[in-house]
This record gives structure tokens, C-alpha cells and sequence, in this order.
């Protein structure tokens, strides 16, 4: 129990929470959150999911689970579950249920219609939707299992049913796509994006782990997260800018964190990024530049439509003829565009918090730095030394006008021989007094009468006088003197 192995050990402990909760897949993790916030995070969500998976059952029999795929996904509200449909035994379907988050402002009515609509949803570049179902709290939507797995499982070389830290947290092999790989999926990716903003569809939740490959063609997965108001995978990094404050512009400042990932098969360190490691094709790194770098981030996000006229893009030819189609009614519409814009001024009140913490942080470490400590003591011993010297030269003042008015009386005690003469200032740098104030003129003889000009100030004079002559008393100078005691009682 030594407070200095125990100072030492709270250190150490601290930098290892730090590097945890800096790393974006360890600070999402459920074991984490647990650990620092019990609290908050003590129910489990597999039960949970469980009982409402149960309850769906009752009224839809021809579904079975096969077993819980634990872990699979990286959100602690969701759970994922290997089904089957009784009709089709060998077929394998992946179940994902989650409950509501954060940025849910779509009405229950409206709520339901959207899910509902979800398997009506048809795109070259978007996952087919078997089921979709929702309740008051919640939603379930049902698609085929891809055993192929996610981009993410093809950039990590892992296997689909592994936990996400498993697959994801710690790579054996880091090694980025091939360039057409890179512009193939690109130019899908960004077709996909523009089809939805046109539609008035929000997404916002763009990243390697939400596209599923088919062969030579990706197909965009979750698109239910947005009607859920779920957060965004790369919302920590988002929210820190100001300029990145509507939905699309989160699509394009996904997209580049997933173009990133295919390049160079890991995600940036930090964002934003000053310098681009060696890529495949200058083009990549330009497109790179203009979402990820500083100036981007400063200025704001390029359109869907401008990053697919970028040269990387531009000369890909897309030979998928199937119709997109995704009709959604225009009062759905009208209330999808409502909640868009909830979910975006949400998110720039929270940019606005983060930024004013940000200046507060910056403005306390500052001045809680050794070299501001140092300029602090400078100043105080400046101004101590400042008051020093003013109370001195008010001292210096004061003498000097008692000495004027002293010389002016006629018997001054000060000028009596008796008073001490002051110690010698040889050698010893002084400020000589100021010199004493001009005499002021003779009043006129009519005036005199009726001006009382204030008595001159001889308190200190005197003061200094009496402290002389009892400095100077000789006991030895007094004269003898006959007393007669009359305190004795007489006897007659």
C-alpha cells in the first residue's frame, strides 16, 4: 500500500485505458464499455433479442434458428442469428434484430411502413431483404447467409463466423486490394450512395463490414440502421468536424475511410491524414486527398456525383443489367426527410459540444503547462517587486513632506541635536526621494480671511521625536531628589 507504488501503478494503469479506448474497434467493444461503465451496460442483449425472436416466432412458424452467431458484428444492441425457413431447409439465412438508438424520429406508423418496405427495395448493388418486421421497440430483418463473407472478411483474409475482435482487431497479413478490385467496388460503392440520396433515403452507415461480395460485385447491407437511428461506426471520428454536418457528406467521409481500408488494407491511424503512404495509382490518392486530408476536412466533403467524375471512377464500365427500383410513398418521404434533418442537427449540436470542450481542454493544458507556470511566477515576482517600490517611493514622499513641515515651525523636534542620525547608504543603490513640492504663492490680503489652508502634517515629526529622546534617556543624568513618605501610619 505505498502511495508511491500506488501513484506509479494508477499511472501505468491510466496510459493502458488510454491506448484501449483511442483504438476504434477495442473502444466499441461490449467487454470494454462493461468494464467502465457497469451500469449502463449490465443487461444481457442476447436474452433479449432472444425473447423478442421468440415472440416473432408465434406468428411466423416457418422460421427456425439454428444458432446465435455471437459476436459477429461490433454493436452491442444487435444480435445476429443462423436461420432456416421450413419450406427450404438447405437454405441458410442470417437473422439481425436491434432496437432503437439515439436518432429514431420516424413515428411508429411511419416506422413500420419503411421496414416494410425494405424487402420491395431492389438494386444491383444492394443485399436482397427476404423479411423485415417491426414492433414498438425494435426491429427483425431476415437475408440469405453469404458464406463469402463481408469486404472487410476479404481485405482481413477472415473467416465470416469469427467474433468481430477476432477477425478485425489484430491481422496477421496487411495487404490492400488490387487496383481494379479498387475502382471496380469504388465505382459500385458510389452508385449505390447517389441511388439513395436521390431517393431521399438516409444511410450513413457506409463501411467495409456492411458491403457483401457476390464474385465481382458488391452489394450494400443494413440499410434499416438509418430508420433505427443507430449511430454510425465512424461517428467518433465525424463528429469532431464541423463541416461534415449532413448525411451525405457522412456517405462520402465513410466512403473514404473504406476506400482507405482497400488501399492499404488497414484503417488510417488518424484523421485527418497528412500524408498518404505509396498507393497503387496517383488517382487513388488524389481521391483519397480530397476526403481525407486536412483541406478536405477544413472546406467540407465533395458530392457522390463529383467523386465519380474523379479520374480513379470515370473509366469503369458497370455491366449489371438488373433495374433498380424502391418505391416509397411521398408521405414516407416527407416524414424520412424530417427525421434526416433531426438526425443532422443532432449531430451538430454534439459537434458543437465536442468543439467547446475541445478549446476548454486546450486552454487548461495550457495554462497548466510547466512553461505557463513559469511565466506566472515571472509576472507575480514582477508585480510584487512593482508594489515594493511604490510603497517605498509613498514612504519616501511622506518623509520628505514631514521634513519640509518641520523645517518651517520654529522649535522642530527633528532639528534638535538630540535626534538619530540615519545610517550611512554608502554603496547601497537607492532611489534618491523626489524633490520636495514648489512653495505655493502668497495668498492675496483679502483673500486670507477666508481660505483655511490644512495644518502642516507634524504627527510623524513628533513621533519621531519622542521615539528619539527615549532612545537617547540616560538614567544616570536625573538628579537626586528628597522624598517624604507619608504612606507609613504615625504613632502619636
Amino acid at each position: 500500500m505505498d502511495r508511491e507504488f500506488i501513484a506509479e501503478r494508477q499511472k501505468g494503469l491510466q496510459n493502458y485505458l488510454n491506448v484501449i479506448t483511442t483504438n476504434h474497434i477495442l473502444s466499441n467493444c461490449e467487454l470494454v464499455k462493461k468494464f467502465l461503465d457497469p451500469n449502463n451496460y449490465s443487461v444481457n442483449y442476447t436474452e433479449i433479442a432472444l425473447q423478442h425472436v421468440s415472440m416473432f416466432f408465434r406468428s411466423e412458424p416457418k422460421w427456425e434458428v439454428v444458432e446465435p452467431l455471437k459476436d459477429i458484428g461490433w454493436r452491442i444492441r444487435k444480435r445476429y442469428f443462423l436461420m432456416k425457413s421450413k419450406n427450404q431447409p438447405k437454405e441458410r439465412l442470417m437473422l439481425s434484430w436491434a432496437d432503437f438508438g439515439p436518432d429514431k424520429y420516424l413515428s411508429d406508423k411511419d416506422f413500420q411502413c419503411a421496414v416494410k418496405l425494405l424487402p420491395s427495395c431492389s438494386h444491383p448493388y444492394i443485399y436482397k431483404v427476404t423479411f423485415a418486421t417491426a414492433n414498438e421497440s425494435s426491429a427483425l430483418v431476415i437475408r440469405p447467409f453469404n458464406e463469402k463473407g463481408t469486404l472487410k472478411d476479404l481485405i482481413y483474409k477472415a473467416k465470416p463466423k469469427d467474433p468481430f475482435l477476432k477477425k478485425y482487431c489484430n491481422p496477421k497479413k496487411i495487404q490492400g486490394l488490387e487496383l481494379q478490385q479498387i475502382k471496380t467496388f469504388g465505382r459500385q460503392i458510389l452508385e449505390v450512395l447517389k441511388f439513395l440520396h436521390e431517393k431521399g433515403f438516409p444511410y450513413g452507415h457506409l463501411h467495409s463490414s456492411n458491403v457483401v461480395l457476390d464474385g465481382d460485385t458488391c452489394r450494400l447491407l443494413d440499410l434499416e440502421n438509418s430508420l433505427l437511428g443507430l449511430p454510425s461506426f465512424y461517428r467518433s471520428y465525424f463528429s469532431q468536424f464541423r463541416k461534415i454536418n449532413t448525411l451525405e457528406g457522412v456517405d462520402v467521409h465513410c466512403f473514404g475511410h473504406l476506400l482507405y481500408e482497400m488501399t492499404y488494407g488497414r484503417p488510417p491511424d488518424s484523421i485527418p491524414v497528412d500524408g498518404f503512404p505509396p498507393a497503387p495509382s496517383a488517382s487513388v490518392v488524389a481521391v483519397l486527398e480530397s476526403i481525407l486530408s486536412c483541406e478536405a476536412i477544413k472546406n467540407g466533403m465533395p458530392s457522390v456525383s463529383k467523386v465519380l467524375q474523379m479520374s480513379l471512377f470515370s473509366d469503369i464500365l458497370l455491366t449489371n443489367s438488373e433495374k433498380a427500383q424502391f418505391k416509397i410513398p411521398t408521405k414516407l418521404k416527407e416524414a424520412l426527410k424530417t427525421a434526416k434533418e433531426c438526425t443532422e442537427k443532432r449531430l451538430t449540436e454534439e459537434q458543437k459540444l465536442i468543439h467547446q470542450h475541445r478549446r476548454l481542454t486546450r486552454a487548461q493544458s495550457h495554462h497548466g503547462s510547466e512553461e505557463e507556470k513559469k511565466k506566472r511566477k515571472i509576472l507575480a515576482r514582477k508585480k510584487s517587486k512593482l508594489s515594493a517600490f511604490e510603497s517605498g517611493e509613498e514612504h519616501s514622499v511622506k518623509y520628505s513632506n514631514s521634513n519640509n513641515s518641520a523645517g518651517s515651525g520654529a522649535s522642530s523636534p527633528l532639528t534638535s541635536p538630540s535626534s538619530p542620525t540615519p545610517p550611512s547608504t554608502a554603496g547601497v543603490s537607492t532611489i534618491p526621494p523626489p524633490p520636495p513640492p514648489p512653495a505655493a504663492p502668497p495668498l492675496p490680503p483679502q483673500m486670507e480671511g477666508a481660505v483655511h489652508p490644512d495644518p502642516p502634517p507634524a504627527d510623524s515629526a513628533r513621533r519621531e521625536a519622542l521615539l528619539s529622546s527615549i532612545q537617547n534617556f540616560q538614567k544616570g543624568a536625573l538628579k537626586k531628589a528628597d522624598t517624604c513618605d507619608y504612606s507609613v501610619p504615625r504613632i502619636s
